[in-house]
């Protein structure tokens, strides 16, 4: 089968690979979109996740399934699915024990385009089937569905972590994608005030939609004199990250109030250590919690999310900026994501409606 791989680090490329085997609880699917996240650019050009050679990319997609299992009950050939882009095993004792984005090892339900090959291909395999896939509602197009495999359940995952209460003051620091999802999320939850970090024109009018209040940039000093200025020296309730880097870490406690809560979603590509700063932080003894999680996986999680978008509680279309059709345009779609231009957020690659 044809297949868009990681050749190693700085280099991407077609390969050709063997169909993937089905096993007994497993399903075989053949991808009706793909959209590039910003992983697959840490992990081919930073070398985020170390070294790979020929490992097929990519995380995000809703698919045809095309083979499943004997023990398979729910699933059969040409079930259109939701495919999460964390796929766990469930019966491990991680799972067991409210961890199963963990199964197996620290972050190992992360499976697509970290030790296992993705969703850049002609065809993919879906471990547990019954357990991760879901139906994909008929009202729901391909590319829009996409987004429910990462982004939504990514964002959402912040706002959780944050624990986002209702009348909260929340900092959102990156609006890309993931972080947009994450201000929808704080909405949905009952934020009154949403401050944004972010500049990009395209996505300053997307965070308003989904619930934006203000904005700031740190263009125009630090992040948090921004925010101790714009709450009245009071900071926030809660902070949800999905942009940054190691350095984040300092604005968002600084801009926190004693007893808020920090949820961090963004990967950390490059760098050893996060920069806590020390008094800020109450001498270590402030009550500002710092949580940092891989999204949750699996079909529940899938199932209820395409439930706020059939009922019309969530829009995903801003989202998908740049909407392709055919595989020859994979390559320039991760490109694009390399490169982020003004107009994008999000691009994606369709093979069926």
């Amino acid at each position: 089968m044809k297949a868009y791989a990681m050749l190693k680090i700085g280099e991407a490329g077609w390969i050709e690979k063997d169909r993937p085997k089905c096993g007994p609880n497993d399903a075989i699917c053949k991808p009706l979109a793909i959209a590039i996240c910003t992983s697959d650019v840490h992990t081919v050009w930073e070398g985020a996740i170390g070294d790979r050679h020929n490992m097929i990319l990519g995380h995000e997609g809703c698919a045809e399934v095309v083979e499943v299992g004997s023990e398979v009950k729910d699933f059969k050939p040409g079930d259109r699915v939701l495919v999460p882009a964390i796929t766990p095993d469930w019966n491990s004792l991680e799972a067991q024990a409210g961890y199963s984005m963990h199964s197996n090892g620290m972050l190992a339900g992360w499976k697509f385009s970290n030790f296992k090959d993705g969703v850049f291909s002609e065809f993919f395999h879906v471990n547990d089937a019954d357990g991760n896939l879901a139906k994909l509602p008929d009202s729901i197009n391909t590319v829009d569905a996409c987004m429910l495999s990462d982004m939504v359940p990514t964002g959402f995952h912040a706002v959780e972590l944050a624990d986002v209460q209702f009348g909260d003051t929340v900092l959102q620091i990156g609006i890309g994608p993931v972080g947009l999802m994450s201000v929808a999320g704080a909405a949905l939850r009952g934020a009154s005030r949403i401050i944004c970090v972010g500049t990009r024109k395209i996505c300053q009018d997307a965070a308003r939609k989904y619930g934006a209040t203000d904005f700031i940039s740190y263009k125009d000093g630090s992040i948090e004199d921004q925010v101790m200025k714009m709450t009245n020296g009071k900071g926030v309730d809660r902070v949800c990250i999905a942009g940054g880097n190691v350095k984040t870490f300092e604005a968002a406690v600084k801009a926190l109030k004693p007893g808020g809560k920090i949820g961090n979603v963004n990967y950390l590509g490059s760098g050893d250590y996060i920069t806590i700063p020390r008094v800020e932080w109450g001498v270590g003894m402030g009550h500002k919690d710092i949580r940092g999680g891989l999204m949750p996986g699996g079909r529940l999680r899938m199932e209820k999310l395409a439930s706020l978008v059939t009922a019309g509680r969530l829009d995903l279309a801003p989202l998908s900026t740049h909407v392709f059709e055919g595989w020859e345009h994979v390559p320039e779609a991760l490109q694009l994501m390399k490169d982020k231009p003004a107009d994008l957020i999000k691009p994606v690659v369709k093979f069926s409606d």
